[in-house]
């Protein structure tokens, strides 16, 4: 990467894992925490997804490590941190964007049970608070950190029947984070979450559009460019807030 291709908000000598980045929104982030100079550990459940999304990095003159595991266990995080550290650097950077089961199946909560309940904040809580455990120790240490989680809109209101549970998540991650910022700002690390409206990759996605001022919904890069200024120097007095960046759907 040079000087001049770099995003304006810098992450220049950083590293940064990014889970679930194999694709699309993640995918996406990668890109542009790399074109803004960081290292990237480009975290997936499927290592074919985080080994291309890498490469692409690669390319491009950045540097990067595509890392399989799975963000719902402590031991495995633990794991693939460690692997992503010894390959490109300490993790400054926490992105945690995993968040939509490969087995998604839309369902009312009046019909699930336990084992729906715990696909959802297995992935959406416990795989956050996974992978805050493995990183913050070391930031803290440093001096410098950047927590950033992906959350939805679902969260804040009432948007689709199914996904009671998903929003459970996310709400308990966003609960989580607001906390945390308290817990390590002293030490120089921030947390936030960047909320999302529905994005291009949804079934739908050109009607669901109609709906937004923009009549559109959103992109892996319009999320990207949010996630680069919270990972950066600049925004080092910003922490304990959501970000909302969905559109304008809705504004309270």
């Amino acid at each position: 990467m040079t000087a001049a291709k770099r995003a304006w908000f810098s992450s220049e000598g950083r590293t940064a894992l990014v889970t679930g980045g194999g694709r699309g929104v993640g995918r996406g982030i990668a890109l542009a925490l790399a074109d803004a100079g960081a290292a990237v550990i480009v975290n997936d459940l499927h290592p074919d997804r985080a080994e291309a999304v890498a490469e692409e990095i690669r390319a491009a003159g950045g540097r990067a490590a595509g890392i399989a595991g799975d963000v719902r266990s402590l031991d495995a995080v633990r794991g693939f941190v460690a692997e992503g550290e010894r390959k490109v650097g300490p993790v400054d950077i926490l992105v945690n964007n995993a968040g939509i089961p490969d087995t998604f199946v839309p369902m009312l909560f009046r019909d699930s049970g336990p084992d729906h309940w715990d696909e959802f904040l297995r992935l959406n809580l416990y795989g956050v608070l996974n992978c805050v455990k493995a990183t913050i120790d070391g930031m803290t240490a440093r001096g410098w950190g950047r927590i950033i989680t992906i959350s939805s809109e679902a969260w804040r209101m009432g948007t689709t029947i199914g996904i009671s549970m998903y929003a459970a998540g996310k709400a308990g991650a966003i609960g989580f984070t607001r906390q945390l910022s308290w817990e390590v700002g002293a030490a120089g690390v921030t947390a936030n979450c960047v909320s999302l409206g529905e994005m291009n990759n949804l079934p739908m996605a050109e009607q669901l559009g109609s709906r937004y001022p923009s009549k559109r919904v959103g992109t892996p890069e319009d999320v990207a460019g949010a996630v680069v200024y919270l990972a950066s120097n600049e925004a080092c007095w910003v922490t304990g807030q959501v970000l909302a960046v969905n559109g304008g759907l809705i504004t309270a």
